[in-house]
């Protein structure tokens, strides 16, 4: 979406002037612009205005933006500035030239699944680097990958998507894309770096099958699904699929959190094994084809003999789930015939001991669909007191559970839920578990400025809290890697389990200004870049001591501490003034008007006095001048001639 936008010719902190709308979201606009002290194109996110006004998401605004600057990646969009103008925040940006993976993929359909993998590895590399420093991404898309006209990768919008999901309680909401959010992200729940590895899978989905794993008419149906369905296999839709590949990406999909890749790095590595055309470890949560098959019914089994070991069929069922493949068949080769022996009996027992678990499993199933014992209908406690809740229920035949639950709305001790419902039918002796409102519990949140995150994590532990959110800041006061400042702030009243906000200090982003007297232009430059300022060429003068392109001042002087990425201004010598004196012309003889002319054009002045004379040919003629011919002066200078004036008779000069 390229075009004008309501920012296109702004200027934002007096260098970054507003070019091209190209690109538009939920959240901001995206401009190019150019950076009139560095002579580059960037672009620049400005900030919606209903998000600019809410002052606590302008605070995390500025935490996310400064933790977003710190990541540096190949694969990662750098974060070059950012600030607030005005109304407005905005932040500025690596320019990128290419296209998204989103319209890559609108535009020519599934892409090569090998070009698909390198992608998801180049990703799975930037979300490593950023959850390494605690920033979860939450908003992974092939919208927010960049594929770059070398075929890599940048991600955008590192920190961003954090800064959105870290307002206050009271407006909170659960943010990310519909189409990408992770089962619990859908859910409000609290988000780990494996929700990222959800939403890549489900990015690489699309990627080689040109088609969503979950679609729907709105956000929440969409949601729902993330939550409830299991997605087709990727070979529905592209039977040519690499069957490898194919288990890398379900597995990323996983709806358990804990049976995705634990980590980025390691959905890497199998994305790169599976590159290099090695066995891909840990694609199918690290089991087998073998250890992952459907043992078939226990009446089977048992009518081929209880002694003997059946290689148990893989159902139809497993057949549809290509992501397992068969580990090679191993001979085991033993010292003797004992040690044979002993692995087939153990072989056997672990059969005959999985087969039992199957048949417990089966039993308590048929029981606790009401075929082994009375249902009863359960009673209705919900807001009652927890004491009389538990009694009713006993009373009635069921066991009781209790849950305690923090609640601000509910009186302390008050059942806020029960689980089977009120009225449904449950198996007499089974157990009803009830949420129970704790009360809120406050304490005072302990002062951890100047301490080390580790300490401080220690301090709120002790108190009752956790450490939520980390940025990083400049202090010319706080030694770097000590805390600067906290929310909720020390002193103050917070329930126990609240997160504890932490900004950490980066040391003094302050350096001392160099001298740049005496040095050329270019040499001053250098010298500036490399302290970490800008240089800025002002204005220059003409000087009779100091050679054209050399510096003669500069603002601010020597010695100043100044922050980091500042400009210094400096005047530098135009040289020696250029020689401005003229040459006389010589009129004599000339008339009046042709002498005037002559010496009005070389930007002189003329002073015409006239002189009686006999000689009829010198009437208008200049019979003098001062200063004479080829005498040099000042431009402006007058210079006088005297022209002659036929009388007639005696000569007489006239004044």
């Amino acid at each position: 979406m390229t075009g004008r936008g309501p920012m296109t010719g702004r200027v934002f902190s007096g260098r970054y002037e507003v070019g091209e709308r190209i690109g538009i979201g939920g959240m901001a606009e995206v401009y190019s612009a150019q950076d009139s002290v560095l002579g580059r194109i960037v672009a620049i996110k400005v900030m919606l205005p209903q998000y600019a006004e809410d002052p606590d998401f302008a605070r995390r605004f500025r935490q996310e933006a400064a933790a977003a600057a710190n990541l540096q990646s190949p694969y990662i969009v750098n974060v070059y500035d950012w600030g607030h103008d005005d109304d407005t925040y905005f932040i500025v940006m690596e320019y990128i030239r290419g296209s998204d993976l989103k319209t890559a993929i609108q535009q020519r359909g599934p892409i090569n699944q090998r070009k698909a993998a390198e992608i998801g590895a180049q990703v799975c590399q930037a979300l490593t680097v950023a959850h390494k420093q605690d920033i979860i991404h939450r908003d992974i898309k092939p919208q927010n990958i960049m594929v770059q006209p070398d075929g890599n990768v940048k991600v955008m919008d590192f920190g961003i998507a954090r800064a959105k999901n870290s307002t206050s309680d009271k407006t909170q909401t659960v943010l990310g894309t519909a189409h990408y959010a992770s089962p619990e992200q859908a859910q409000g729940k609290d988000l780990t770096a494996t929700s990222d590895v959800y939403s890549l899978g489900i990015v690489l989905y699309e990627a080689v099958t040109g088609t969503l794993p979950f679609d729907g008419p709105d956000a929440v149906s969409v949601a729902l699904m993330q939550v409830q369905d299991i997605p087709p296999a990727p070979h529905e839709f592209n039977p040519d699929i690499d069957p490898d590949l194919e288990a890398i990406i379900m597995r990323a999909m996983e709806k358990d959190p804990s049976r995705r890749f634990a980590t980025a790095n390691d959905m890497r590595l199998a994305l790169n094994n599976y590159l290099a055309g090695r066995p891909v470890a840990g694609a199918n949560n690290g089991f087998t084809s073998a250890q992952t098959q459907v043992i078939a019914p226990i009446g089977a089994a048992a009518g081929a003999g209880m002694g003997e070991t059946q290689v148990m069929p893989v159902t139809q069922a497993m057949n549809a789930t290509r992501g397992s493949h068969a580990a090679p068949s191993q001979t085991y080769r033993g010292n003797n015939d004992d040690e044979a022996e002993a692995a087939k009996k153990k072989k056997r027992n672990i059969i005959i001991a999985v087969v039992a678990v199957l048949a417990i499993a089966i039993i308590g199933a048929v029981f606790a669909f009401g075929l082994g014992g009375e249902r009863i209908e359960v009673p209705d406690v919900v807001n009652q007191p927890a004491e009389a809740a538990q009694q009713t229920l006993e009373d009635a035949g069921f066991q009781v559970k209790i849950n305690n639950v923090t609640d601000d709305t509910a009186a302390p001790g008050t059942v806020l839920n029960q689980d089977p419902k009120a009225g449904s039918q449950a198996p007499k002796g089974s157990t009803v578990t009830l949420d129970v409102a704790q009360g809120t519990v406050e304490v005072d949140v302990p002062d951890v400025k100047n301490m080390t995150v580790d300490q401080a994590r220690k301090a709120l532990a002790t108190a009752g809290f956790t450490v939520g959110d980390t940025a990083k800041e400049y202090s010319d006061d706080i030694e770097e890697g000590k805390i600067m400042s906290q929310d909720p702030t020390a002193g103050s009243k917070a329930k126990v389990g609240t997160k504890v906000n932490l900004v950490v200090s980066q040391g003094s982003n302050n350096e001392e200004v160099p001298d740049l007297k005496g040095l050329s232009i270019q040499a001053a430059r250098s010298k500036a870049e490399s302290a970490g300022f800008v240089l800025v060429e002002g204005s220059r003068e003409y000087s009779d001591s100091v050679s054209a392109d050399i510096v003669l001042s500069q603002s601010p002087t020597s010695g100043t501490k100044l922050q980091k990425g500042s400009s210094i201004t400096v005047v530098v010598s135009d040289g020696k003034r250029p020689d401005e004196r003229v040459t006389v012309p010589g009129v004599l003889g000339e008339s009046e008007t042709s002498a005037r002319n002559k010496i009005g054009n070389l930007g002189l002045g003329v002073n015409v006095r006239y002189e009686n004379t006999t000689d009829q040919s010198s009437d208008g003629k200049v019979l003098s001048q001062d200063p004479g011919a080829q005498q040099k002066v000042e431009k402006g200078s007058t210079i006088t001639i005297v022209v002659g004036k036929y009388s007639g008779g005696s000569s007489t000069p006239s004044e």
